[in-house]
Formats: structure tokens, sequence, C-alpha cells
């Protein structure tokens, strides 16, 4: 039997640091679930490490991915009566390979009506804004969201307007996604309108971010005093940088940080409630590509307005080629 897994020996440019590796399967540990998986989204948090952002952590050789849905093939007699459940394979080893390991604890089982689409994108950004929301809850707050275009911060802000937000705006790099913003109630400003965000920051109760850098130390220099600004990423690759005149409180959040804690029974509970919402929400298209095509889906992530890129395996690992560039809700 077969492996096939993305790892990288190296940080950088994943494009030039990722490689598509091919070796025979070991042996699945004692105590261990075989996952084979079928597809797996390409995120922020999957290629940034891959760039050296968190080399302190990261062992290398390692392979990348943290998120995906697959099938159970192979587990203990305690497990056996998961083989041919589809889960979520998580908090264990990288997911963009062909066969995943990990602990049955933290395996967190698929519900019949969650398709493949779904449940591949089911952790990373549906898990961050459940915790974001439950621990700066919104209601009757006026809401501000930069890098409002990513999956994250529009399930913050619908999700947030459902828990009802006085108002919630989001800041966009790219026009193409002011339509869609819209039509989930988050009202769109272009990140070049400075008047336009420094009025918004001047009003905002709450400001979710997801940038850093110079717009986000911008907002926060504004914000009132009792407000709250959470900085939950740094797509820019700069650091918000706060001075003694800012007004509102600084937030950092981090979904390892809080997730590590967690006892297996509260981890599956927080799935258990998150799936009925997740399928309530409108997520946005996706694109899949076989797993000999990951180029093209790492340069499709970087095209906005393009739809979440994919990487399938199984049948698409097998050479059904039509998948590339197939976009599906």
């Amino acid at each position: 039997m077969k492996n096939a897994s993305l790892c990288y020996r190296s940080f950088g440019p994943p494009l030039d640091n990722l490689q598509l590796v091919e070796s025979d399967a070991v042996s699945r540990p004692e105590g261990a679930l075989r996952v084979a998986m079928s597809l797996v989204p390409v995120n922020p948090s999957d290629l940034i490490p891959v760039t050296g952002a968190y080399a302190h952590r990261i062992a290398l050789p390692a392979v990348a991915g943290y998120e995906g849905v697959g099938v159970v093939v192979d587990a203990s007699p305690a497990y056996s009566g998961l083989i041919g459940r589809r889960v979520l394979p998580l908090r264990g080893a990288g997911t963009w390979q062909r066969f995943v390991d990990c602990d049955p604890r933290l395996a967190v089982p698929v519900p019949e009506d969650v398709g493949d689409v779904v449940a591949a994108r089911g952790y990373i950004n549906p898990l961050a804004a459940t915790m974001l929301l439950r621990r700066w809850p919104v209601r009757g707050k006026r809401v501000l969201l930069t890098a409002a275009g990513s999956t994250c911060a529009g399930l913050l802000g619908t999700w947030a307007r459902q828990d009802g937000a006085a108002e919630v705006n989001g800041i966009l790099r790219s026009p193409g996604g002011a339509a869609r913003l819209s039509a989930l109630g988050i009202a769109p400003v272009s990140q070049n309108d400075n008047r336009a965000i420094d009025r918004l920051a001047d009003g905002a109760d709450l400001t979710f971010d997801a940038l850093g850098g110079s717009l986000a130390t911008r907002i926060l220099a504004r914000m009132k005093p009792g407000s709250s600004f959470v900085g939950y990423g740094l797509l820019s690759g700069r650091p918000v940088v706060p001075s003694r005149s800012n007004r509102a409180g600084l937030y950092r959040f981090h979904l390892r940080d809080e997730i590590a804690p967690m006892a297996p029974a509260a981890w599956q509970q927080a799935f258990r409630v998150l799936w009925p919402r997740l399928l309530r929400t409108a997520l946005p298209e996706v694109a899949t590509f076989p797993l000999a095509q990951w180029r093209a889906a790492i340069r499709h992530f970087s095209t906005p307005g393009t739809g979440k890129p994919l990487i399938g395996f199984g049948a698409a690992d097998r050479g059904v080629g039509h998948l590339a560039g197939h976009v599906s809700g």
C-alpha cells in the first residue's frame, strides 16, 4: 500500500518547498485510526507554516495541512465500528496525504447529512469563529471585520448578525467580494477607503482582525474607550503595533491555544453543536483539484474571488482530471 504526501523539508514559499512524495505506507500505530483522505482545503493556516512563520514549533520534515475529511479504513478492535465511517482526522499528522493516522478520541464523526465539501472545511474557520463569538459576545454591538473576504471573517460576520450584532462592517481588499458580503448582511468597505475605515473604527465596539500590520494598527489607534480589538490572524505577515494612547482593549486569539486543554468529550461536543449551524450557513464556492494538480490549487488560492480550493484524493487522485477547476456550492 502506497502513501502520497505533500511534505516540506525546508521553510520557504510553498510552491518552492512543498513536494509530492510517494512512499510505502508504514504500519498503523497501535490504537490509532487510519483514515483514507477524500478532500482537504487550502487555507492560510496550511500555507503559512510552510513559509517558516512558526518554525520554532515545527519539526522537519513535515506534512502540510490541518483539516480535511476522509473514511476510516483501519482501526484497533475497540474502534472497529468506525471502519467505513467518514471522519475529520484532526490534531495529529498533517492531512495533505493519502492516509492519515489519528487519535480515535479526537477524530470527529461526520453526520450523514453533511457532504464532503462542507465537512472538509468544518474545523479551522468554523470552530475559530464559534469560539471568538463565544468569548466576545456581539449582541447589540457594532462589529468591524478585516480581511472580510476570508472564510473565517465571513462566518464571523454571518453568525454575528444571527447573534444580534447591531451592525457588521467588513473591510475588503478585492471589490469582487462586495456583493457576497452584502448578501450575508455584512456592509462592505474598500481597504483603500481610509475615510470610511476611520469612521467605522471610531464607532466600532468590537473589531475582529485577521490582518495585522498597518491597517490593524490604524484601526486600533482610533477605537473608543471600552471597545475591544481582537487579533486572530496575521495575513499581512506583520504584527499590530499598540501604543500607550490606545483606548481599546487589545486581545489575541489562537485556536491552537484554545483547543489544547480541551478534553476529548468537550472537543466532540463542540462539533455536535457546530454541525447544525454550519449546515444552515452559505459557504464560499469551491474549486476542486486532483492531488497531482496541487500546484494549481495553491495558485488558485492566491487568486481572489475564484472559490476555495480543495485538493481531492481517492477517485480524483486516480486521474479524474475533469475535477480540476470544478466549482460547486
